[in-house]
């Protein structure tokens, strides 16, 4: 049916044992629907998720798909795991049918499955174990077992907590060791469904590297589902679903050269490509589909008149060579939370302590957009968890507005009104059967009537954007952008003054992504709440936040506006974090001697100053021709 086997290469060489076939996945017209029943189980909906796919994918291919939320790509990816089958048409893998109950094993050992949620997948007490798990299930003997696990622990930087146990760790660090399982049992085909949501700059970076890795030195077919597009552009191929259907498809410069269908789908390009669009939009000589940093400055150089001036000592330059310093900023405003000498230790006196928080100081002022950035264990979450009393500190004392919380009697309850926590998966915390009485339990759970609770929930889900439309539903039904909006005017409906979120915009497209901080940042400015956003994009918290703080080890150890902290980024590299893109753009570019400002992190800042910069080298040249 497939013709014959590819022809042996270093990258296929491994496979030669396996069953014949020319593609390792094949989608012929795929459909997959998904049908609602009412309690007597009669058919009430059907909702075509896949809608007509077909694609093939080779033994050693790397391939990336995106689309938003909704689009079909989690769908799609489910079939080559077999986790679901065809409504219509088909799906092989490695030659084989899914829809036979009979390939069945055969088909998952030949395509592991990374998911979303990590916590979906980690099922052992032990780090190590849980890594052994999926290989001593395949029959593999002990010894190559344990080489298997080292080598996978390796590959995502968890060795260090292999002893330890799963429900202790981090979500990015949890997402961590659901790869290293997945690695550990060496399938031919790993489909990674957003699997680098949950980490910092450092550990996406070490994780995609990986994948990479074992794509090129051992022919292991890589299909990753991912809403970071620098996370595809070294990809074969690009898939970009919409609506159920493969939209557009083709090399990923092929594919961001569409820079306007791209965001008509709810997605995003490359900063690099972005500027780059923007600036050729202006009149400046770029191609279309620029990728790399490496591409817009050749590009900028041939065809814009401007010249390499060679590598200056810049002052940027100069200033990486400094120590770490706090950079506190002076502030005028009133003080809302005081942190003084805070130390908290997780697992005691055991041997698996951990020094989460070392005698932290911060004052948070009111009405601040406070952006927390560290990497995976820096002590961000530890920290948020202890502004509104989740936490108790070892030692130091903790102060909302001029009152220590630690006092005997200061009210916890008055105080988790005023200082609210959104949590990373917001599913955890929304359980009433009504998006309405579920925004209505806090109000009414600290003594508010019936009636004030309705009202204080109707307002708050007014104030979120969520349509009353979804009020009567069940937030289990809602997508995951609407279940955030919930969760947040939960919080908001009990007056709060403080609004904190870890990882809000977590497995969201770009386009929900901007929806939810866009309405952060709205609520911030309108009402004057102050907002503490826990994050590991740095591109968000350089758009949105007035101050960063950066953890490290339980330490804050820069605290400044996001200008002055990015120029830290080589030192940032350190600690595990990045810049955003166009910070390092800009920074290659001075490294080459153009007079530019050091303190660009975003994309309209670039395009201004290069614009600018391109505008006057014209004028120059025009002058002197």
């Amino acid at each position: 049916m497939f013709g014959r086997k590819k022809k042996t290469t270093a990258k296929n060489a491994l496979y030669l044992d396996t069953p014949e076939y020319e593609y390792i996945v094949k989608a012929d017209n795929l459909v997959y629907e998904f049908k609602d029943t009412d309690e007597e189980g009669n058919e009430t909906e059907r909702f075509r998720a896949v809608d007509g796919v077909s694609l093939n994918v080779s033994q050693g291919d790397f391939i990336a798909i995106l689309g938003h939320n909704g689009s079909g790509k989690s769908t799609f990816a489910k079939h080559i795991n077999a986790i679901l089958t065809p409504t219509e048409g088909s799906l092989y893998v490695g030659g084989m049918d899914t829809r036979d109950n009979k390939n069945l094993w055969k088909v998952r050992q030949q395509a592991g499955m990374v998911f979303q949620n990590p916590d979906n997948q980690i099922i052992a007490t032990v780090v190590e174990e849980d890594v052994g798990f999926g290989p001593e299930n395949l029959g593999v003997p002990t010894e190559e077992i344990w080489v298997r696990v080292n080598k996978a622990l390796k590959s995502v930087g968890m060795t260090e907590y292999r002893y330890h146990s799963p429900n202790k760790l981090s979500g990015g660090q949890k997402q961590r060791v659901a790869i290293a399982g997945i690695m550990a049992m060496k399938p031919k085909c790993i489909v990674l469904d957003e699997p680098t949501a949950m980490l910092d700059p450092n550990g996406r970076k070490e994780v995609i590297a990986t994948l990479r890795e074992l794509n090129k030195t051992e022919g292991i077919t890589i299909i990753l589902i991912t809403h970071y597009m620098d996370e595809v552009i070294n990809a074969d191929r690009v898939f970009v679903m919409d609506k159920g259907k493969i939209s557009l498809e083709g090399t990923p410069g092929e594919v961001f050269s569409n820079v306007d269908k791209i965001k008509s789908m709810g997605l995003d390009v490359p900063q690099v490509t972005e500027v780059a669009y923007k600036l050729k939009k202006r009149g400046a000589g770029f191609s279309a589909g620029i990728l790399t940093i490496d591409e817009f400055v050749e590009e900028l150089f041939k065809n814009n008149t401007v010249r390499d001036r060679g590598r200056e000592d810049s002052c940027s330059a100069r200033m990486q060579q400094e120590a770490v310093k706090d950079l506190s900023p002076v502030s005028k405003k009133v003080p809302i939370i005081t942190l003084e000498h805070i130390n908290y230790t997780y697992g005691g006196d055991t041997s698996f302590s951990v020094h989460a928080l070392k005698d932290l100081s911060l004052k948070l002022y009111e009405g601040e957009f406070i952006a927390i950035i560290g990497h995976t264990g820096s002590g961000k979450s530890t920290l948020i968890q202890h502004l509104d009393g989740l936490i108790r500190a070892e030692s130091g004392s903790l102060y909302f507005r001029d009152k220590n919380i630690y006092d005997q009697d200061f009210s916890m309850t008055e105080l988790r009104r005023k200082v609210g926590l959104v949590f990373q998966y917001p599913e955890y915390q929304l359980f009433e059967t009504t998006v309405l009485e579920d925004v209505m339990f806090g109000p009414k759970n600290l003594g508010r009537s019936e009636d004030e609770a309705r009202e204080l929930a109707k307002e708050a889900l007014k104030a979120v954007g969520a349509d009353e439309s979804l009020w009567e539903k069940s937030p289990f039904e809602l997508s995951g952008g609407q279940k955030r909006r919930v969760a947040i005017a939960g919080v908001l409906a009990m007056d709060t003054e403080v609004l904190i979120l870890d990882e809000p915009t977590a497995a969201l497209d770009p386009k929900g992504r901007d929806e939810i901080l866009g309405l952060i940042d709205r609520l911030h400015r309108e009402k004057n709440i102050t907002i503490i956003l826990v994050s590991h994009s740095m591109e968000d918290v350089a758009k949105y936040a007035d101050r960063i703080i950066v953890m490290n080890r339980g330490q804050a150890v820069y605290d400044d506006t996001p200008e002055k902290v990015f120029t830290y980024y080589r030192e940032l590299e350190k600690i595990g974090l990045a810049a955003p893109q166009v910070t390092y753009l800009m920074a290659e570019l001075k490294d080459k001697g153009l007079n530019l400002s050091e303190k660009i992190t975003t994309v309209e800042d670039a395009v201004n100053e290069l614009s600018g910069f391109i505008a006057s080298v014209k004028k120059e040249g025009n002058a002197n021709a």
